[in-house]
């Protein structure tokens, strides 16, 4: 049966068809939705891990057991995983194992784009590259027969554009993958420098054998033309942008493997043109494989290095008409992203934005703190670089800072990698506030479960961290919980941990505001009589509040009767019914 898939749904559906039986993941948009999937099929054991290095190091454990084992990543989390990945690539497997990596041209929910084939050539691992659903079913079952094959992890490249589109899929039944047998081998699974000296040759044996097998592959297929003058060396989603603009016109040979490439297929196609153009998004990885191979090919002369490519730019650098469709005339407001109405982390931003107290930011949906009215966020760099980076901020200075700087870090971002930054900041005596926002989710990639909530994946109770434990286990003796619609409270606990000469956690607590089970009030009224138009209710940014004839006005649609705002009126204004 055929049917319509995102192109995640059709990797986790070619995980069940290819008899996968472990997964394993730390959510990170654009790749969230494979484990949701996956977590669906019965006969899959699906779990968030804390991190993705723990996620491939648990997909390496039960490929170890014999079974086909994935963990998925968007491509940031490639960079926490790259430290397993690398040695995975000595030691190989045993039963199948697929790394699955989103990459987000355009940063559409990204920090950086970077461009993850870089990993499969500097790692040496073969990479797959689908360019719509159908491929990504089709291709997450092939990586899991070359991965036994050729005994080596394999990487499944997606892209937001094919992993968030859908295409028609036609389902297959599951294969009866049986496990395969763990025997014990030093040689091959230690990796001591004795063993790994050994190991060295045969990944390199490997990646010529994969070489040679990409030649025939039926993963890179040459679509040959009806005009042999231009020809074009293209993946992933770039390949549909290449085939709506030109058709049947141009040959195209579509690379699906695109790490190792098939150098005699290149060349051959490039000698059957008098023009090439290699098409890609971000880096020019195949047009500089090309040149190194003697060929004559263009690409980043023509398109940006830059961003996601379009149908439009195809159209342009190949000499055609863009289509830009209808126009508006209409001057439409920018819509900025905004902390949703009654998010808990907008009290806290207030307080911190009010007391003109440094913050190191993190990861999360939090990070919109940074956005004004409230511009409460002075960094973020990378997951769990508050805590880490708060330390060096303060020790740097002689702690002269410590008592106007603090860390501001989500639940699931400190599961992730704020721990040990906690724990440095413990043993290494710094008087650092850490402020763990715990909105009781993963929400930015959304509400996925974590170690901190007590759910796992499959809805099923799970044990919960103690957050408060676990800070004191790690050395902190000031561990507090306050509640961030409170802002009285909010801000007496922030002066007080600040002034502290010590470490401390404060505890933002309060769930997310979407979460189903949170039950909220009615929502507040505007008394406008009693409204003075002074405006301290339009300082925290929240969308259900605007200005309307001069005073203010509350959605009844979006409010959740959160009470912030009535804290900033002075004249009890927010309290009464509408007049």
């Amino acid at each position: 049966m055929k049917r319509l898939m995102l192109g995640n749904e059709a990797v986790a559906r070619g995980l069940y068809e290819a008899g996968c039986s472990f997964v394993s993941s730390y959510p990170g948009t654009p790749s969230t939705e494979i484990t949701e999937y996956a977590a669906r099929y019965g006969e899959i054991y699906a779990e968030w891990a804390p991190n993705e290095k723990v996620a491939a190091e648990a997909a390496f454990g039960a490929s170890l057991a014999g079974r086909r084992s994935f963990c998925g990543m968007k491509h940031v989390g490639l960079n926490v995983a790259a430290d397993p990945l690398f040695t995975l690539t000595y030691t190989g497997v045993n039963g199948g194992m697929v790394i699955g990596v989103a990459d987000d041209a355009g940063m559409h929910s990204s920090q950086n784009e970077q461009d993850s084939r870089h990993y499969a050539k500097a790692a040496k691992a073969p990479m797959l590259e689908p360019s719509d659903s159908a491929e990504a079913l089709a291709f997450t079952k092939a990586a899991f027969e070359l991965s036994e094959r050729f005994d080596t992890p394999v990487l499944l490249k997606m892209c937001t554009r094919v992993a968030h589109s859908q295409s028609l899929v036609e389902e297959g039944p599951r294969e009866d993958f049986t496990p395969k047998a763990y025997e014990k081998n030093i040689a091959k699974y230690v990796m001591m420098p004795g063993n790994a000296k050994r190991r060295h040759p045969v990944v390199e044996q490997r990646m010529r054998d994969l070489a040679e097998y990409a030649e025939t592959s039926p993963l890179n297929r040459w679509e040959r033309g009806t005009d042999s003058k231009l020809g074009v060396i293209t993946s992933s989603t770039s390949y549909q942008y290449v085939r709506e603009v030109c058709g049947d016109e141009v040959s195209v040979l579509k690379l699906g493997m695109v790490w190792p490439l098939p150098d005699r297929m290149i060349r051959e196609f490039c000698a059957s043109c008098e023009r090439v153009i290699v098409v890609e998004e971000l880096d020019p990885f195949l047009e500089e494989h090309c040149a190194a191979l003697g060929l004559t090919v263009e690409g980043k002369n023509l398109f940006p290095l830059l961003g996601e490519i379009s149908q439009n730019m195809v159209a342009e650098a190949l000499g055609g008409k863009a289509h830009r469709g209808p126009a508006v005339d209409a001057q439409i407001p920018p819509r900025p992203p905004v902390m949703c109405a009654g998010c808990p982390h907008r009290g806290l931003f207030f307080t911190l934005s009010k007391m003109k107290v440094t913050v190191i930011g993190d990861i999360g949906c939090y990070t919109l703190g940074a956005v004004a009215p409230l511009s409460a966020v002075d960094s973020v760099l990378c997951m769990g670089c508050s805590v880490s980076g708060t330390h060096g901020f303060n020790k740097a200075s002689g702690n002269e800072r410590a008592g106007k700087t603090v860390a501001v870090i989500g639940d699931s971002t400190f599961m992730h990698s704020g721990i040990t930054g906690l724990v440095n900041i413990a043993y290494n005596d710094s008087a650092s506030t850490v402020i763990i926002v715990d909105n009781s989710i993963t929400g930015m990639t959304g509400h996925q479960q974590n170690p901190t909530t007590g759910m796992n994946p499959k809805a099923e109770p799970a044990s919960k961290i103690d957050l408060e434990a676990l800070c004191r286990a790690v050395g902190i003796r000031r561990v507090r919980v306050v509640d961030p619609y409170d802002l009285k409270a909010t801000e007496a606990a922030v002066k007080e941990e600040l002034a502290a000469a010590e470490p401390s956690v404060i505890i933002a607590r309060r769930p997310c505001a979407l979460l189903k089970y949170v039950k909220h009030g009615a929502p507040l009224c505007v008394d406008r009589e009693a409204c003075k138009s002074c405006k301290a209710c339009m300082r925290i940014g929240c969308p259900a509040i605007s200005m309307t004839d001069g005073k203010a006005l509350i959605d009844a649609t979006l409010c959740t009767s959160c009470g912030v705002c009535a804290q900033l009126c002075k004249f009890g204004a927010l309290n009464g019914e509408a007049k």
